[in-house]
């Protein structure tokens, strides 16, 4: 049985290292996470500092 889309299962020879699945899990996790008020407080600092 073919493994399915997107469950990281993928057997070893067939285009990706067996580590591959746990590094994707590992960015999902760090992309998922909410942005901290200082760092969305200096964006917006940024971007209103165009306005020179």
């Amino acid at each position: 049985m073919p493994p399915q889309a997107g469950t990281g299962a993928v057997r070893p020879g067939e285009g990706e290292p067996g580590w591959a699945s746990g590094l994707r899990k590992l960015y999902n996790s760090v992309v998922d996470e909410p942005l901290p008020d200082s760092f969305k407080d200096l964006l917006k600092k940024l971007d209103g500092s165009d306005d020179d």
